[in-house]
């Protein structure tokens, strides 16, 4: 079913927001690390399904890109079903983009597996995240993956910077923050000038390199999930407010960060007012290819 977003009315479009659990009761992170990261951002424990993640973005008249992360190879947690978030998030059309998630360990059969999402289940993007599933984003290995996204013509997210998942915990249950350097995909960025890449979170302790991507590459946008926007680097602030404004993006990290948290600390910002509808909606619009 095709998408059926209201572009003109919708309030918001949260560009970040995990399925945390499946409709029989499977989560997508095992408890050590759902914990540790509940403790990290001080939030209330709560794993939503897509039908809650639905509930929830509807009564605020937002749009919400849903995805989970594939980190079975890695952790040896079975994976959410990419083919279920998607076609639950198609009952939900009106509110909900589905992404889905492949871990590049999986190689050829991964490939198979992003495409037949694509054509078969309606997906929008995907989503990486480089440090639990433990590569590096210009590993020349995972180029095909990349080749087979820009064919399908599908934004890659991928998370940048610092993580809460395992931190606390001894030798943050061995996941390593240096895969997370975005200056890792400025290779990627270069070498597929026609991938959307979009940088998840400000970038700790990368954001000046973050910022200099989104400047130099046409292809890379910047989401703003993960912190409340009160503890955002001062020269991200910046740019968002001005040499970026086109391009970045409203994420909230849902459900570790709620949208009206995030809204909230936003507005303690001094961010133009000609440049909010461009960060809540209008660039996500273009990034995602809505309009």
């Amino acid at each position: 079913m095709a998408l059926q977003l209201d572009l003109e009315n919708l309030v918001a479009i949260d560009v970040h927001t995990h399925v945390h659990a499946d409709t029989h009761g499977h989560k997508a992170l095992d408890d050590e690390l759902n914990e540790a990261a509940s403790k990290y951002f001080k939030g209330d424990p709560y794993d939503p399904t897509v039908p809650d993640i639905a509930a929830d973005y509807r009564a605020r008249n937002m749009a919400a890109v849903v995805f989970t992360v594939d980190i079975e190879h890695a952790t040896g947690h079975p994976a959410l079903s990419n083919e279920e978030i998607a076609d639950l998030a198609a009952q939900h059309p009106d509110v909900l983009i589905p992404f889905g998630s492949v871990d590049p360990a999986r190689g050829a059969k991964g490939i198979a597996l992003a495409r037949k999402l694509v054509q078969e289940h309606d997906v929008r993007g995907f989503k990486f995240h480089p440090s639990i599933q433990a590569f590096e984003p210009n590993d020349r290995a995972v180029y095909p993956l990349y080749e087979e996204l820009q064919s399908l013509g599908v934004p890659a997210l991928f998370h940048t910077g610092q993580t809460g998942i395992g931190a606390g915990l001894p030798g943050g249950r061995g996941i390593k923050l240096r895969y997370s350097d975005p200056m890792l995909l400025d290779d990627v960025a270069a070498d597929f000038p026609d991938l959307t890449i979009i940088m998840a979170h400000p970038s700790v302790p990368w954001q000046d390199q973050a910022i200099s991507i989104a400047t130099h590459k046409a292809n890379v946008y910047i989401d703003l999930s993960g912190w409340s926007p009160k503890y955002f680097p001062p020269q991200l602030v910046k740019a968002a407010n001005g040499l970026l404004k086109r391009k970045v993006l409203f994420g909230s990290d849902y459900p570790l960060i709620r949208p009206d948290r995030w809204m909230s600390d936003f507005e303690t910002l001094e961010i133009k007012a000609e440049v909010k509808p461009l960060i809540f909606k209008e660039n996500a619009i273009r990034a995602l290819g809505l309009r």
